[in-house]
């Protein structure tokens, strides 16, 4: 197995200064600071507390109202969207898949990106055999679809992974095959996480460094 990422010497990933985020004249966001290196971050704290906000924000699917991030010390703004996504990936709280078979989906995800899909690499890197490249997403469970969008996000071979309360909705057994996956990648590929989860015990298993959100 072939990794793409590595911290031999953790760096600042992203800074944030003074953010802020308004929506519908409440404020999301005030004031946050935080550095978040390379490596294993959770971000943990109560539900409306703005975890979810801040991985959008993270990826550009929102820009602050006030305040700067930066990515690798370059203002957050500076890079283009889609090209930023390619390397900062998110794998969201609800499965969104694409109509279709788990390998379609992939192969749409590494070509937008520009690169070659290793199939079952991948599926192996988020837990899943290859048996599963030819079924149909709308016939897997909750616990499978979180996974194939967890090898959706991999296969554009991100440098990072933003990860939205991934298994909130799953037992236990998925659960823990969801976190076994995410262990072996730091091991094997050493990408950078952040990880937004609502159970303190699973955010110490999953990181190295934990931010807490206030309400």
């Amino acid at each position: 197995m072939r990794g793409w990422g590595g911290w031999d010497d953790p760096q600042v990933l992203f800074e944030l200064r003074q953010v802020g985020l308004d929506r519908g004249g409440k404020t999301v966001l005030d004031s946050l600071s935080a550095d978040i290196p390379e490596g294993a971050t959770a971000i943990v704290g109560p539900s409306g507390a703005g975890k979810s906000t801040l991985l959008r924000l993270l990826n550009r699917l929102a820009d602050p109202d006030r305040g700067e991030i930066s990515y690798r010390g370059e203002p957050l703004r500076s890079y283009e969207p889609l090209a930023l996504r390619r390397e900062v990936g998110l794998v969201p709280q609800l499965p969104a898949l694409l109509d279709g078979t788990v390998e379609s989906n992939l192969r749409y995800a590494a070509e937008l990106a520009g690169e070659r899909l290793e199939l079952e690499e991948t599926l192996g890197h988020a837990g899943l055999d290859p048996s599963f490249a030819e079924r149909d997403v709308k016939k897997l469970s909750v616990g499978e679809q979180q996974r194939a969008m967890l090898a959706r996000a991999l296969a554009q071979r991100p440098r990072v992974l933003l990860l939205d309360e991934p298994t909130s909705a799953l037992d236990h057994a998925a659960r823990d095959t969801i976190e076994a996956a995410l262990a072996e990648l730091r091991r094997e590929l050493e990408i950078s996480t952040v990880l937004v989860s609502h159970d303190p015990d699973q955010a110490r298993r999953l990181s190295d460094q934990i931010i807490e959100m206030t309400l």
